[in-house]
């Protein structure tokens, strides 16, 4: 009996193992499962479209099947020049939004820091926040003109104000009882500051940059397909003139492979940055 009893027990505990490895509730999944998942993901999706195009669910016109536009990709840098619009929009994105966090950072934790420089910005970042960035096109055309300046404009005006928002909330997070510590044991404003608030808040400035960095690309193409000649969005206008369909699907998933990229970057470089986090958990 003792022997069968055991057995059931290690059944069920090689059987609680299996169960495990699924739906846990917030516990981290092997590298092995990442990678498959994100792949299978995009293997399900790429074979509905592909089987929605060849079955005649969808007009081809409309929505290509993907080995058309993959082909049009080729075609587009090979002989098209399309590299160097993908270059220009990757410098637009990234200028715009290294302007908008050297401003929406420092601001950003000031105000989670110091309630009375959160009395002052606050209901002014606040309305700024509700307007959408495309509104301004008309104004920023009428400012600036044609040029680069009107779209690294809106790009800026897409980004600060969400990110200044995030920064406050998460430098508001900061436990308190660091800073009570810090103010007891007799450290200054700029003491606390720089050395409590700032190191403990860092991770999560990084993790907010990297969601805004997202809304950044989601602009790019509104930003490009006003009064422009280069990059993804105006590529993706030309081709709206003539039907090409293929070329906008093309710019499409160009764009959503650089923010895919991007955010994996930035991923990688708050593990980098911040080993002590993972070790924690």
């Amino acid at each position: 009996m003792s022997e069968v009893n055991s057995r059931k027990a290690e059944n069920q505990s090689l059987t609680g193992k299996r169960n495990k490895r699924f739906l846990e509730v917030r516990k981290p999944v092997s590298r092995r499962q990442k990678i498959l998942s994100g792949v299978g993901i995009w293997a399900v999706f790429f074979a509905v479209w592909y089987l929605s195009t060849h079955a005649g669910w969808v007009n081809k016109l409309l929505v290509p099947a993907p080995e058309q536009v993959f082909g049009s990709l080729y075609e587009l840098i090979a002989e098209r020049g399309f590299m160097s619009d993908i270059g220009i929009s990757i410098a637009r994105v990234i200028g715009a939004f290294l302007m908008a966090s050297v401003v929406a950072v420092p601001l950003g934790i000031l105000m989670g820091t110091f309630p009375a420089i959160e009395a002052i910005f606050a209901p002014f970042v606040s309305a700024w926040r509700y307007l959408p960035a495309p509104s301004f096109i008309p104004i920023l055309l009428m400012w600036f003109g044609t040029g680069e300046a009107p779209k690294l404009a809106l790009l800026f005006i897409g980004v600060i104000f969400f990110l200044i928002t995030l920064v406050m909330d998460a430098t508001k997070n900061v436990r308190a009882e660091l800073i009570e510590t810090a103010l007891t044991l007799g450290a200054n404003r700029r003491i606390t500051l720089f050395n409590v608030v700032l190191p403990a808040v860092l991770p999560d400035v990084m993790v907010a940059m990297r969601q805004m960095l997202a809304m950044a690309w989601t602009y790019l193409v509104i930003a490009e397909i006003v009064a422009s000649t280069t990059g993804i969005g105006a590529m993706m206008m030309r081709a709206r003139r003539f039907l090409n369909t293929d070329e906008i699907l093309a710019g499409i998933l160009v764009i959503g492979a650089l923010g895919l990229l991007f955010d994996l970057l930035f991923a990688q470089l708050h593990r980098w940055l911040f080993p002590y986090l993972r070790e924690k958990r």
